[in-house]
């Protein structure tokens, strides 16, 4: 006779903190205002003055610690790293599934922070002191397409956003992957890499004159935005095909 495949429950969300939509809905709104205030000419005064005052408060040692920082916002790195937990979980567990977090957050930062830095073609701050060495004023505005791709993709800094998407990867994966070893991860220790080397990233990219500070503002709302998505998947209860049966096993609640 027989048996009955087992059927898994509905998939409800994650919850996330805050709860609710209505932050997601505030940082949008929030990404779309500054958007649109820097497509209208406004906000460049604030822009110019935080720039001009790192520039002027940039001594050689403080550069390079700034450089040595910044490179916690690196997407390649990251995400290999992300994706060598992931992969080291799939092996201990026997299961597909941690693979699917890497795969989902690399697809969401690529469709959506690339292009938005193509569409919006801004110049860094940089730009006026190297090539292609514009007048100040004009490393300000968006929609400079006539510049070359590579001089026009500072909006928004792609070093925030993925430092708060591919951090909040590694803490989805570092918790079940150190179950694995009977160890368990300090909710403070969680909240820090969730915390710290984004805050660092935003810092020291503005402070280097990569990014202007809407950039990296505009960067740190959309990683938020992405974040919440990632964290509301229900990555244990996703349908797989039925050909991956025998590495269809949970990682999220996995003892």
């Amino acid at each position: 006779m027989r048996g009955t495949p087992t059927v898994r429950p509905h998939a409800w969300l994650r919850p996330v903190r805050p709860a609710g939509w209505w932050f997601d809905v505030f940082l949008l709104t929030a990404f779309v205002a500054i958007t649109v205030a820097l497509a209208a000419g406004h906000l460049f005064g604030l822009d110019r003055a935080v720039a001009d005052w790192a520039a002027a408060h940039r001594p050689t040692v403080a550069f390079r610690v700034a450089m040595v920082f910044n490179y916690l916002g690196q997407g390649t790195p990251l995400t290999l790293l992300a994706t060598g937990l992931a992969v080291l979980l799939a092996v201990r567990l026997r299961s597909v599934r941690p693979v699917l977090v890497p795969v989902a957050g690399f697809a969401l930062t690529t469709l959506t922070v690339g292009p938005l830095k193509v569409w919006t073609a801004r110049p860094a701050p940089s730009a006026s002191v190297k090539e292609p060495f514009l007048p100040p004023e004009q490393t300000l505005p968006l929609f400079q397409d006539d510049l070359p791709l590579r001089f026009a993709q500072s909006y928004p800094s792609g070093h925030v956003a993925n430092a708060i998407v591919w951090y909040g990867v590694l803490a989805l994966l570092l918790a079940p992957l150190l179950r694995t070893y009977g160890r368990s991860v300090p909710p403070r220790l969680v909240l820090a890499l969730r915390i710290v080397p984004p805050v660092v990233v935003l810092c020291t990219t503005t402070y280097l004159g990569w990014h202007w500070l809407t950039d990296s503002v505009a960067g740190l709302l959309l990683g938020l935005l992405l974040d919440r998505i990632l964290h509301r998947v229900p990555w244990d209860d996703l349908p797989l095909p039925g050909r991956l049966r025998d590495l269809d096993r949970p990682f999220m609640t996995a003892p």
